[in-house]
């Protein structure tokens, strides 16, 4: 650990260092975030985690990732150490102002050269960040500094970025606005570009098609090669029927999931899965299918345990195939997988499933499925759950976690040709019918 967060450091903090290490954390960082939670912004922490994993999906384009890294982390200083808000409570008038502060910044903070984010500190083994580093990059002629200047095209961009960022958020439910989205709608770039919503939330899940491949594939690799994928069946069908976040299920300092997760009510013999904190700050307790049920007993089978788990049962949920090569839990077979290995797990199950779906014909459904990840399993089972199980939304609801049923009736889908089938036979007065 760092001794002293000051100590031979950037003014403002870079949060997210390169793709392979975002997901592990750094000391520094979290001595920094731990002190902006307590003493300015309560749910920082939350943030930086919800960022570190939408960066993380952006890994496959180095380019993309550097860009949005580096709007995060400017922002987020703006938001933590400029205005003390969350960005869940930024407005369009907060992002107005947050673009005045990007286009004459504190001189402190612009630099004129590219440096690395982290560097490796030799002496200690850890990752710390680079002294010489700035967010704000100004341009030199024959020697002299330039004022600084955010062309059009660099504003656009970091508000697009900023934009996407909200729209994961929202896909997360941990909030319902996007404020920059509504500055770019409200501002002189609107009417330079054609500027739409995506009205059809449906590209957040699996079709019914394309999730069978998926269940098809995956039980097909249990059966054939057990040792391997019992676990990734397992995985997958906990994922889909209880609506989790690959945070919920995945081991992260403080936080390893148990089998003693799956409780049964003493009182009416119902079993749930317990999440004790999940990204929106509370615990909840999450109803078990018969099917996920029977699922769970199978698994526990396979990995020699009783069929049901009691109160007391510390077993992981999700063991290693191997013992881990490095860090805390080196050489531990009996171990919870982190969130990279599950999300690489999970890549690679959808990309056999689109395989098998390319391989009968269904091409476009094929590439449609290799743009989805772990993220879309949760979207999809509430998604199916509310359209094609007509599970009642209040029950969803309680399930995934939603503050408002207004977040849960947007994964509620009707063609216009349901509409009006619903609509046909309505009589004008219910009294008449009757008689």
């Amino acid at each position: 650990m760092p001794k002293n967060i000051s100590d031979e450091l950037p003014p403002v903090l870079p949060l997210f260092d390169a793709a392979e290490y975002v997901l592990q954390g750094n000391a520094y960082i979290n001595q920094y975030i731990t002190k902006i939670s307590i003493e300015k912004v309560v749910d920082a922490g939350l943030i930086i985690e919800h960022c570190a994993d939408w960066l993380f999906e952006q890994k496959q384009s180095e380019n993309n990732y550097k860009a949005y890294r580096s709007e995060l982390t400017t922002f987020l200083h703006w938001c933590f150490d400029v205005v003390a808000l969350s960005p869940i409570s930024v407005t369009r008038k907060d992002i107005a102002k947050y673009i005045d502060y990007c286009q004459s910044p504190p001189k402190a903070l612009i630099g004129y050269f590219n440096v690395a984010q982290f560097k490796l500190d030799k002496a200690s083994g850890e990752r710390s960040p680079n002294p010489q580093w700035r967010p704000f990059i100004g341009k030199k002629q024959l020697g002299k500094c330039l004022p600084y200047q955010l062309s059009d095209n660099a504003l656009k961009t970091k508000v697009a970025i900023l934009s996407s960022f909200y729209g994961y958020l929202i896909s997360e439910e941990y909030t319902e606005r996007n404020p920059a989205q509504l500055w770019l709608k409200h501002s002189r770039f609107a009417i330079k570009r054609k500027f739409t919503i995506d009205e059809d939330n449906n590209h957040h899940a699996f079709t019914e098609l394309q999730w069978s491949y998926v269940i098809s594939t995956v039980s097909q690799l249990a059966r054939t090669q057990p040792e391997q994928h019992q676990r990734s069946l397992f995985l997958i069908t906990l994922l889909y029927s209880c609506y989790l976040r690959i945070s919920e299920i995945s081991a992260r300092a403080g936080y390893a999931p148990i089998m003693s997760q799956f409780r049964q009510d003493p009182h009416s013999g119902i079993w749930y899965f317990h999440v004790p904190f999940s990204k929106s700050g509370k615990a909840r307790n999450i109803a078990i299918s018969k099917a996920l049920l029977a699922g769970l007993v199978d698994y526990r089978r396979y990995l020699k345990l009783s069929d049901l788990p009691n109160i007391n049962d510390q077993h992981p949920i999700f063991v290693r195939h191997k013992a881990a090569a490095h860090g805390r839990e080196s050489g531990v077979i009996n171990a919870n997988l982190g969130i990279r290995h599950i999300r690489d797990e999970i890549d690679k199950l959808i990309n056999l499933a689109a395989d098998n779906a390319a391989k009968d014909g269904f091409e476009h459904d094929s590439q449609l499925m290799r743009k989805l990840s772990a993220h879309n399993i949760r979207h999809t089972g509430i998604t199916h759950d509310i359209n094609i199980n007509r599970r009642p939304l209040s029950h969803v609801q309680a399930d995934a976690g939603h503050e408002s049923i207004d977040t849960t009736s947007q994964y509620l889908h009707t063609t216009q040709t349901e509409r009006h089938q619903s609509a046909f036979n309505k009589p004008l007065n219910h009294l008449a019918e009757i008689k």
